[in-house]
């Protein structure tokens, strides 16, 4: 029973590493979800430029180049949140060994947690530039239909 005791401080230490990992799941549920939907739409986009006019065409292709660059954005978020999770799992492995063994682990300690949370600040940050991109795309593609004529709706028709 001795030694069931002395393990509870040390789980009581891995508990918030592990915290964070779940946290950083939602996430990264988020980020994938909204990668899907990024190249989803690429695909729609391009294969509507061989049928479209030239206007159109110019109009799509800056679509293509925007979500190029939101999918290279959700790609690096994607990567760093992964990366911070690799982070937390080798944080909490140097937690039990630190425990286990008496191992001086300090430095290496702080320096995994320190390094998971910057993963995380910058797959955070290319999920927020993300978000700012497709809302920038959203108006562009809103001015865009300002500026069509007018046409009635079929259902309004009587």
């Amino acid at each position: 029973m001795e030694s069931l005791s002395s393990l509870l401080p040390i789980i009581q230490l891995a508990i918030t590493p592990v915290i964070l990992i779940s946290g950083m799941g939602a996430l990264m549920i988020t980020l994938t979800n909204r990668m899907a939907r990024i190249v989803d739409r690429t695909r729609e986009l391009a294969e509507e430029i061989p049928d479209a006019d030239s206007d159109e065409r110019r109009h799509l292709e800056d679509q293509l180049h925007i979500m190029w660059a939101r999918s290279l954005m959700m790609r690096r978020a994607v990567t760093c949140n992964g990366l911070s999770m690799l982070l937390a799992c080798l944080l909490i492995v140097a937690l039990f060994g630190a425990g286990m063994f008496d191992w001086n682990m300090k430095v290496v300690v702080l320096g995994l947690f320190c390094a998971s949370i910057m993963m995380l600040t910058a797959s955070l940050v290319d999920f927020l530039r993300d978000i700012y991109v497709s809302l920038h795309a959203l108006h562009l593609q809103v001015q865009r239909a300002r500026q069509r004529p007018a046409t009635t709706p079929p259902w309004s028709k009587n």
